[in-house]
């Protein structure tokens, strides 16, 4: 069994380290930028707007900051965007070519409003035509799920607008923040064996519902969304935890699999209630507690709950018989 995934996912540490040494300057300048905005604009596709809608969720549960994020073509196509208005616009893709993203990037530049690409390619696009690249230093990434650029975009993502934000503990949560590679590289030794046996066990469902709440909602849509559909070729829905009861609740069945992400947020208090409902129903209930790996800010969970998720995803396809880095039709897309 040899998986490029395997490799990338090895090097998430080293992609963070690296990231953080080149990049700190002008996420520095970048945050002084957004310190001075009235909005900030989040934009990407796939597991790079999951990003932003972890770094959106930790936000409004902590600061005043005004955040909105866009898939490509929404904020393209976004009828109240203004010239020369106090915003700033940061835009999120692994390639830095993601064809909407790109045009939105574009837009953004046509309307006066500054320009921030997070890409993992130097020589990308977006990277030439951003007001401000930023380089994740991932090397090259090629297992379509994505695991050392997601946490290098996520940890860019973070670094700046927390540096900018009026959050009480930004001091605390950013110094372990630039520990999150020690404490990845940990992670990526304890938790392969129990996610390997889990994946065994469920290796012949073929849907899951993903439920998390706060920043855990970005986490479940990429798992649902780019680790699962994409890499182990299954069905899967993302879901907030707090709308559990509105749908989800009438769907769910017996031996049916949910995934719940737990990080004891204040509105995990009704995860808590999910998951209780969930195991009267004889559910297949998968739960992922943040304080059974790490005690860091509840915020920063995506980072330590993400590596247990990828040996899941990743031994699940394996036993399945699919390379989970591997595509079958997004190659193909253009549109």
């Amino acid at each position: 069994m040899a998986y490029k995934m395997y490799d990338e996912m090895m090097e998430q540490p080293d992609a963070l380290r690296k990231t953080f040494a080149s990049e700190m300057e002008i996420m520095d300048i970048v945050s002084q930028k957004v310190s001075q905005a009235n909005k900030i604009y989040l934009v990407g596709c796939g597991s790079s707007i999951s990003t932003c809608y972890s770094v959106r969720d930790a936000l409004r549960m902590s600061t005043n900051m005004n955040v909105e994020v866009f898939t490509g073509y929404e904020f393209f196509y976004n009828k109240k965007l203004n010239k020369n208005e106090n915003t700033i616009a940061i835009f999120t893709s692994q390639s830095g070519e993601t064809a909407d993203t790109l045009a939105s990037l574009e837009k953004a530049n046509d309307y006066g409003v500054p320009t921030v690409s997070i890409s993992n390619e130097p020589d990308s696009s977006m990277s030439k035509k951003a007001k401000y690249p930023i380089i994740t230093r991932g090397d090259k990434e090629t297992a379509i799920l994505g695991t050392k650029t997601y946490v290098a975009q996520l940890a860019c993502l973070y670094q700046i607008l927390f540096t900018a934000s009026d959050y009480e503990n930004k001091g605390e949560l950013l110094n372990q923040l630039k520990e999150m590679p020690d404490l990845i590289e940990r992670l990526l030794k304890t938790t392969e064996e129990d996610n390997k046996k889990l994946a065994e066990e469920f290796k012949d469902e073929d849907i899951f519902y993903c439920l998390g709440s706060g920043p855990n909602f970005g986490l479940a849509y990429k798992l649902a969304m780019t680790m699962l559909m994409e890499g182990a070729i299954k069905h899967a829905c993302p879901v907030y935890a707090t709308e559990f009861r509105h749908g989800l609740i009438e769907r769910v069945e017996k031996d049916v699999p949910v995934i719940f992400l737990d990080s004891d947020f204040e509105s995990d208090e009704i995860t808590k209630k999910a998951i209780e409902f969930s195991k009267n129903l004889d559910l297949k209930v998968i739960l992922y507690k943040l304080q059974d790996y790490a005690d860091v800010d509840k915020l920063l969970s995506p980072f330590v709950l993400v590596v247990p998720l990828e040996w899941f995803v990743y031994y699940l396809a394996h036993y399945n018989g699919e390379d989970p880095g591997a595509t079958r039709h997004i190659g193909k897309v253009r549109y």
